[in-house]
C-alpha cells in the first residue's frame, strides 16, 4: 500500500520516496562494508534518520539493518530497552533468524509488550545499571556471532553523555573495538557535542570512526522530485512556484516535505503563488502559540540577535560593527553573551563552510519565517 502523499514528514517508505543523497548513500557503503564505524552528523532535521534508513534499504543482502533512536533514554537501562525493540523489531518472530533472535531476547526475561497504536513489539528490563551493561554486552555478542553482517545505526547518539552512569562512552568503547560482524552508525544533531565525543583526545571514542556530514540537498534534484510527484498526482505547478517554496523552506529538507506535503494535499489542482503561501501562512499561524512562548523566554537582546539572524538568515560575523548597528544590538559584548545562550538554547546553531568560515543560523525554518516578520 503505498502512502496517500508522496512527500513524507515522518518514517521512510521506499527509495521511491526519497530524494536525492546518492553520493551519500554510496559512501555510507563503502566505509560500512569496507570495516569501519562512522559518525553521521548534521544539523536538525535535515535527513539524517531518512538516509540510515535508505542505507538499510540498499546493504548487501547477506546484511542486516537495526536503527534505535536513543533521545528519550536517560540512563544505561533505558539504553537496553530502546536496544533490544530495535533489535526485535528488526526481525520478525516469524522468520527463521527472527525466531532464533527472538528466544534469545526472550531467555534475558523482558517484559514484552506491543504498542497501541503500531502494534510492534517492545521490550523492557527492571535491572540496575551493572546488569543492563551485561545484558547490551550479551546482545552485541549475540550478533556479532551471526552468520551475516549487522549495522547498528545508534541516533542521537550524544544523548550518552548525560546519563548519570560515569563512563558510560568508554564502556561502550571498550565493547564495540571488539566487534568485526557488527558495524556502527553513530548519528547526532547536536554537532558540538558529537565533534568532542569523536575528536577530542580525552574521550574513548577519540578516532575511533570516520567522520560524515551531509548538508542540503542539490537544489535541481529537489526541484525534479517534487515536480515528479505534482505532476504524478495531476497536478499544476510551475517551476517559479517550486523554487520559491524551495527558497522559502531554506533548503532543509524537513521543511521542504513538510510545506510539499501541505501544499500537496490542500485539495487544489492548480498551484498558484497564493495557494502555496496560505498553506505557509497557516503553518505559522498554527504555531504561533509555541513561538510566543520562545519569545517569552528571551531577555530583550537574545530576542533581538535572533530575529536579526532570522532576517539574515546566515550571519558570518555577529560582532561586527554593521550587523550591530544595523539591528540595533548594543554592545559587542551583549552580543557574545546573547549568542551564547541562543546556541546553549538551541535556537540557532553554528556551522562552518566550504571555506572553513564560520556562520550562525537558526534551527527551525518555521520560527525564523515567523521571527523575521515581527
Amino acid at each position: 500500500m503505498k502512502p496517500e502523499n508522496p512527500f513524507l514528514t515522518t518514517g521512510y517508505y521506499s527509495p521511491e520516496y526519497f530524494c536525492d543523497r546518492e553520493s551519500e548513500t554510496r559512501q555510507l557503503l563503502n566505509y560500512l562494508v569496507n570495516g569501519q564505524n562512522v559518525t553521521l552528523t548534521s544539523v536538525r532535521r535535515m535527513g539524517k534518520t531518512g538516509l540510515i534508513k535508505h542505507l538499510f534499504y540498499q546493504l548487501p543482502a547477506n546484511w542486516k539493518g537495526i536503527y534505535v533512536d536513543i533521545l528519550s533514554t536517560e540512563t544505561m537501562s533505558q539504553f537496553l530497552d530502546a536496544f533490544a525493540t530495535a533489535v526485535i523489531q528488526s526481525m520478525p518472530e516469524k522468520e527463521t533468524l527472527g525466531q532464533k533472535l527472538w528466544n534469545f531476547i526472550k531467555s534475558m526475561r523482558p517484559v514484552i509488550s506491543f504498542d497501541s497504536l503500531t502494534y510492534l513489539p517492545q521490550a523492557s528490563f527492571e535491572l540496575r545499571a551493572k546488569e543492563a551493561e551485561n545484558h547490551i554486552n550479551s546482545i552485541l555478542q549475540f550478533l556479532e556471532k551471526q552468520d551475516f553482517k549487522v549495522v547498528v545505526a545508534i541516533d542521537e547518539f550524544q544523548q550518552i553523555t548525560k546519563y548519570p552512569e560515569k563512563n558510560a562512552d568508554a564502556w561502550l568503547r571498550s565493547v564495540i573495538q571488539q566487534m568485526n560482524n557488527v558495524k556502527f552508525i553513530f548519528s547526532g544533531s547536536q554537532q558540538h557535542v558529537i565533534n568532542d565525543l569523536f575528536n577530542s583526545p580525552s574521550r574513548p571514542f577519540y578516532r575511533s570512526t570516520v567522520m560524515q556530514s551531509i548538508g542540503k540537498i542539490d537544489q535541481g534534484n529537489y526541484f525534479q522530485f517534487i515536480l515528479k510527484w505534482f505532476i504524478f498526482g495531476g497536478k499544476k505547478i510551475s517551476d517559479s512556484i517550486i523554487d520559491e517554496m524551495l527558497t522559502w523552506a531554506n533548503m532543509h529538507t524537513f521543511y521542504v516535505q513538510l510545506i510539499c506535503n501541505r501544499v500537496y494535499s490542500c485539495g487544489v489542482q492548480e498551484i498558484t503563488g497564493e495557494v502555496w503561501r496560505e498553506e505557509a501562512y497557516k503553518l505559522l499561524k498554527e504555531l504561533e502559540v509555541v513561538f510566543y512562548n520562545y519569545r517569552n523566554m528571551l531577555t530583550g537582546p537574545q530576542w533581538n540577535l535572533l530575529r536579526a539572524i532570522a532576517i539574515e538568515r546566515v550571519v558570518y560575523s555577529p560582532t561586527s560593527k554593521d550587523f550591530i548597528a544595523k539591528h540595533s544590538l548594543g554592545s559587542p559584548s551583549t552580543v557574545l553573551r546573547s549568542l551564547k545562550a541562543l546556541l546553549d538554547r538551541e535556537m540557532i546553531y553554528s556551522s562552518f563552510t566550504d571555506e572553513g568560515v564560520i556562520y550562525y543560523s537558526m534551527y527551525d525554518v518555521l520560527f525564523q519565517r515567523w521571527s523575521e516578520s515581527r
